[in-house]
């Protein structure tokens, strides 16, 4: 198992994933060109060539950055990946000199174990909200927003 910066020929694979886990309303959705467009923000787990797991680091604001498409295959669940990739994500963030990383989640209490705390959504800046607004859950979202701020 290879946790590593995401290339362009991943894709697909990471799409597959993360459309699989949002059509069992884990996650949201993600467009191909989606995630073409912010390939650079994403690391994958790999198992023998195949991708088995995936996490975007999104920077928001100057000192914010967003955990996004976190999602490990239901085969390698509960091992500890989830975990390690966002360990590294966070690991990016600091090396970016971002201390605060926020997640919105349908899964907090993964979340929580790692020290992220609940946080009202209208704590976080109105720059976020503008891809919520597009989404189709946008009124009756039940992602749950956390942060943390590493030491």
């Amino acid at each position: 198992m290879n946790i590593r910066s995401a290339r362009v020929m991943d894709v697909k694979e990471i799409h597959k994933l993360v459309e699989y886990h949002a059509n069992n309303k884990e996650m949201l959705h993600r467009s191909l060109s989606a995630i073409y467009e912010n390939i650079q923000e994403f690391v994958v787990l790999e198992s023998e060539d195949n991708i088995v797991g995936c996490g975007a680091l999104h920077v928001s604001w100057e000192n914010l950055a967003e955990i996004k498409a976190l999602a490990v295959s239901d085969k390698y669940k509960g091992q500890g990946f989830g975990r390690k990739i966002v360990k590294i994500l966070q690991d990016n963030a600091k090396n970016l000199g971002v201390s605060r990383i926020f997640a919105l989640s349908f899964k907090p209490k993964f979340f929580i174990k790692l020290g992220y705390k609940i946080i009202p959504k209208e704590t976080l800046p109105h720059k976020i909200w503008s891809e919520c607004i597009n989404c189709h859950l946008f009124s009756e979202c039940g992602e749950v927003p956390l942060l943390i701020t590493l030491k």
